[in-house]
């Protein structure tokens, strides 16, 4: 078990905290300063929060290998807390002594991990009997915050990288939910949608957008990399400098509407504009259109497209940016277009200094 702590611990090591109320970071850009016991418990109800109003029966859902129930991330966010902290501690007792086997997802040196495609399949534990899991790991977690002074610097840490893998799985239980119900025809609803000012569907404003301009940003050697105190995962350090030669990037997102535009130029069904790899995912899984879209036809009328979104199934959006695709669609789509898809480098210069407008999670935005 320390062994594996050790080597989660590998990239953090190098990070200095001036004290144990170090800002921690809630999303690019954005710190607070808050407590540490204050942190673990925001990020732990917020899991519980993105699940509050589902019925139980959506909790076990797994559509396919890929994607995961909500009850099993629910688990396996308290399994790492259990499992590379409080098992490290003197006297604690396992909540369950399978756990370990059924929530771990792919830490080899801890042990064997129960069938990834299979998670689906698992009715017990019950969804209860996981709440009561995380209540448990939560109790005890709170108990070790209290007096946060004792706590070693492996094991703030390690709470800390806990907490950034859990708002992941947050992303991936909202991710993996909108697929799981996307093959239900009741197409559930998952959240009230709320739209941007002059964006919802019956908005007079909704099929304008924003002319497509190109802004150009001056090349030389730039510094890449997180710096700084706090924490970071291991694929953003080390800080290095990489030439950049001038660029040109688009001021807006790829909307729907122009994404329409290949289409019905027949871009799917024209490999010049496909990598190879791309057009045989293309031919193999019969792809016509971004994931989540339909296209339907009601009393012989010009066909429309639909698109299921976590707030329901509805005609879909034309000034919304284009969601759900590829590499290989953007891909295409960029060469279908006479242009190419930015680099990593070239989008971190370009973003480096715009504003920060807020998270589509606190506000409550789900029209994705």
């Amino acid at each position: 078990m320390t062994s594996t702590a050790e080597d989660l611990l590998q990239s953090l090591r190098q990070q200095s905290r001036e004290n144990k109320n170090s800002d921690i970071e809630q999303g690019a850009g954005a710190h607070i300063t808050e407590s540490l016991s204050h942190y673990y418990q925001r990020v732990r109800q917020q899991s519980l929060k993105l699940c509050s109003d589902l019925e139980i029966e959506d909790f076990q859902l797994q559509a396919d290998a890929f994607v995961s129930p909500t009850k099993w991330h629910l688990a396996h966010t308290s399994w790492f807390f259990e499992t590379f902290i409080l098992k490290t501690t003197p006297d604690y007792q396992a909540f369950h002594p399978q756990f370990e086997y059924l929530f771990n997802s792919y830490y080899n040196a801890v042990g064997k991990q129960y069938p990834r495609d299979k998670r689906g399949l698992m009715s017990r534990p019950t969804v209860q009997e996981v709440k009561a899991y995380r209540q448990y790991v939560d109790q005890k977690l709170m108990a070790l915050l209290e007096t946060e002074k004792d706590l070693t610097p492996e094991q703030t840490d390690l709470i800390v990288l806990g907490l950034n893998h859990e708002q992941q799985h947050q992303e991936l239980m909202l991710t993996d939910l909108k697929y799981n119900l996307s093959f239900n025809p009741l197409y559930p609803i998952y959240a009230k949608a709320k739209f941007p000012k002059g964006q919802a569907p019956d908005s007079k404003q909704n099929d304008s957008i924003e002319p497509l301009e190109f802004i150009e940003f001056g090349g030389g050697i730039y510094n890449f990399g997180r710096k700084g105190t706090g924490f970071r995962f291991d694929n953003e350090t080390p800080r290095h400098q990489s030439l950049v030669n001038d660029f040109r990037l688009a001021n807006r997102l790829t909307t729907n509407k122009e994404f329409c535009q290949f289409i019905d130029a027949g871009g799917y069904q024209d490999p010049q504009y496909w990598l190879a790899d791309g057009w045989s995912w293309v031919q193999k899984n019969n792809v016509t259109a971004p994931l989540y879209w339909q296209l339907e036809s009601e009393d012989q009328q010009q066909p429309q497209r639909y698109e299921f979104r976590l707030t329901g199934y509805g005609q879909l959006h034309p000034q919304q940016p284009v969601t759900h695709v590829s590499f290989y669609e953007a891909d295409a789509y960029a060469r279908w277009a006479g242009k190419r898809l930015p680099s990593e480098y070239e989008w971190e210069v370009a973003s480096k200094k715009r504003e920060i407008k807020g998270l589509l999670l606190s506000l409550k935005v789900f029209i994705r």
